[in-house]
């Protein structure tokens, strides 16, 4: 897929889950109860141990079932590491241009951090497919829907902070998609289901229309 291709197939579903967890067998498990769960686009943070082989494994694995990607990506030697492994996206806690230009060399989007409209329109100009708002722990949808009103043409992803509950808040305010980690991820494999199916729902109802403003 193009790499456009490959960000709306990442963000259809207006929610990425972020797997981090202290061992590879967690993390995989953790990954197969999310995609059984019902969702499509996972990122695999690379501060998980063996992260890059939980990365591989799962692509293998998920074929065209789920998106797999990397993410805390700091630099460009650990973001082509990632594109090796697999990995379908990248998205990095900061604002690095060389991790945008490793993955666009190859082909793959990249959502790198930013914490406010400088940064924002920064990355925009070196080329980011999409903007992880990190953390979003720091601001409230309020604040991101003024900042989309001065720019509406920036695909916003709010992570760090964002629960199932206020998700759809987020959506409502004008964000593409959100990252959950353990919000979303904790319990078994029933409750896993149940939240993930409730908050598709959600942030279907919570996306502005086509004529919203």
């Amino acid at each position: 897929m193009y790499r456009w291709e490959i960000t709306r197939a990442a963000l259809a579903q207006r929610v990425f889950a972020i797997v981090r967890t202290e061992s590879y067998d967690q993390a995989a498990a953790t990954a197969d109860t999310l995609i059984s769960g019902g969702i499509s686009s996972l990122e695999i943070s690379l501060n998980t141990p063996f992260a890059l082989e939980v990365v591989t494994t799962l692509t293998r694995e998920v074929g065209d079932d789920a998106l797999i990607g990397a993410g805390t990506v700091l630099d460009a030697q650990t973001a082509r590491m990632a594109i090796d492994a697999g990995a379908r996206f990248l998205v990095s806690p900061g604002l690095d241009e060389e991790v945008i230009r490793t993955g666009h060399r190859y082909g793959i989007p990249v959502f790198p951090g930013v914490t406010g409209p400088s940064e924002m329109m920064r990355a925009l100009e070196l080329g980011a497919d999409a903007l992880n708002v990190f953390p979003a722990s720091a601001h409230d949808p309020r604040w991101l829907r003024d900042v989309r009103a001065e720019l509406p043409q920036a695909p916003l992803l709010p992570s760090g902070g964002v629960s199932v509950e206020s998700a759809p808040e987020w959506i409502a305010a004008g964000a593409a998609a959100c990252g959950l980690g353990s919000a979303l991820s904790e319990g078994d494999r029933t409750a896993v289901a149940k939240r993930a199916a409730d908050l598709l729902a959600r942030l279907a109802d919570a996306a502005p229309g086509p004529d919203a403003e």
